[in-house]
């Protein structure tokens, strides 16, 4: 994945990945700018990604993802929703957003006048059921410990509720 050393090692077994807004910058505070991600996740589910865990927060997000093509999804989310949002920031006119995604964007990046995501996702390989639960836990956990809600199935834009047995805001495999 880019310049990276962290690697997608079995390409079709689960990950866990986190994509970061460059210099977390703060872009998913508005629902529009959140339902792009969303959107992009909803169509890499019908070609054959499964979501196992998933939390949006303000700059970042952690996915729990697995595919026969991992490496190639990854790719196509952060490719598709960078221009989209892109696309959005610069509809609406959030400037200052727009002038921090160009002055933080790395000097190789010469084909473009902004970079969205920074490089790399830093996936780990999820090893066993252990391992896993874990992940959950420290994704469903994450608006927590920012002191976003008090409990993690009251976040709109996580899995916690999927895990619930409640309805969520995408579909997720819990069969892992």
């Amino acid at each position: 994945m880019g310049r990276s050393r962290y690697k997608i090692t079995q390409v079709d077994a689960p990950h866990f990945i986190t994509l970061t807004v460059l210099h977390w910058i703060p872009v998913f505070t508005r629902p529009e700018t959140v339902e792009m991600i969303f959107d992009s996740l909803r169509f890499l589910i019908r070609e054959g990604l499964k979501v196992h865990a998933y939390v949006i927060l303000e700059n970042h997000l952690h996915l729990i993802v697995q595919s026969e093509q991992l490496d190639k999804d990854i790719r196509r989310l952060k490719s598709y929703t960078a221009k989209q949002l892109i696309a959005y920031l610069t509809r609406h006119n959030v400037k200052t957003i727009l002038e921090q995604l160009a002055f933080y964007k790395k000097a190789h990046k010469d084909d473009r006048a902004y970079q969205f995501w920074q490089e790399g996702i830093h996936p780990e390989l999820i090893q066993n059921e252990t391992m896993m639960r874990q992940k959950i836990e420290y994704i469903h956990q994450n608006p927590v410990k920012r002191g976003y809600v008090e409990s993690a199935e009251h976040w709109r834009y996580s899995s916690a509720k999927n895990y619930q047995g409640e309805p969520g805001l995408i579909e997720v495999c819990k069969n892992w």
